[in-house]
């Protein structure tokens, strides 16, 4: 063989990341380490494989042929690695998850719970937003995919395993906590925090204020949960949230959850897979707990 599996799998990693630096810290390795190793696996297949215009790579026509081979043979190790182990009574491989990032604070406790019951798989976890994910799903980086409202486009296998109530919260001195009964323009006279473009929570929260004509007061823009959540803690404004991603922060009194129709709006989570992709031992393990 002209090539081994290493670079079979440092290769899927960079196109993966589209970064060698990114992949090098995910496979422990160095950076020219990384680089390396896919010039050499250029130079044994006798294409180029990945094209760089300034610090911008993409894949070439010939990358985008030995992607999908490089992952169906990571794919096939993976399985005969897990078959084998069990053979000796043993649960053995790894679980490439990514997760959008409000699934984060729901993900760790199935994980955990998972990982208790099967010590010897390891998981790598990637959170990222919707676009990142659906970007990642594209290229078939991961095994399995946690988010919200898949697209209708989606070309993949979708399971429904719980629910994602939406609410709206406000800082616990804000003069909308003492009412009852609010409605979407009595949320557009106040402030709004939102989250960037293409996240399920934005559309969601847009979606809202277009049904009930009327437009939010947006004051910021944040890229994550967390500091969406600090803003409305901080008096920043009020905003939408899964009810999850603020657990806390509601028991003990620093957020408030304001009562406005049509909220909560309850969503759910969902696990997807690429149609036809067939399912390491380890992912059906772990799609199996999760709709138990």
């Amino acid at each position: 063989m002209r090539y081994s599996l290493r670079q079979m799998q440092i290769f899927r990693e960079v196109a993966a990341q589209l970064s060698y630096t990114r992949a090098a810290k995910a496979l422990n390795l160095t950076q020219p380490a990384t680089f390396a190793q896919v010039r050499q696996l250029e130079d044994h297949l006798g294409h180029k494989l990945i094209d760089r215009l300034g610090k911008t790579l993409s894949l070439t026509q010939a990358g985008e042929i030995v992607l999908k081979s490089a992952q169906r043979l990571m794919e096939e190790t993976e399985n005969l690695d897990m078959t084998l182990a069990e053979l000796q009574g043993l649960v053995t491989g790894r679980l490439r998850l990514a997760v959008v990032s409000t699934a984060k604070y729901e993900i760790p406790a199935r994980i955990g719970a998972f990982t208790s019951a099967f010590p010897g798989i390891e998981i790598a976890l990637t959170v990222g937003n919707r676009e990142d994910l659906l970007s990642r799903f594209a290229t078939n980086a991961d095994d399995l995919y946690i988010l919200g409202t898949p697209p209708p486009d989606m070309d993949a296998e979708i399971e429904r395993y719980s629910e994602n109530p939406l609410v709206v919260v406000a800082p616990r001195d804000h003069p909308l906590t003492a009412r009852s009964g609010l409605t979407m323009r009595d949320l557009a006279a106040y402030p709004f925090l939102m989250r960037e473009s293409g996240s399920g929570t934005r559309l969601a929260a847009e979606r809202s204020f277009e049904a009930a004509d009327t437009t939010p007061n947006v004051r910021m823009e944040l890229g994550a949960n967390e500091s969406v959540k600090q803003g409305v803690i901080a008096g920043l404004g009020i905003a939408v949230l899964s009810r999850g991603t603020v657990k806390l922060e509601l028991r003990h009194g620093y957020l408030v959850e304001l009562t406005v129709a049509p909220f909560p709006i309850i969503r759910h989570w969902h696990v997807a897979w690429r149609k036809g992709k067939k399912l390491s031992l380890a992912a059906e393990a772990f799609v199996d707990r999760l709709l138990i």
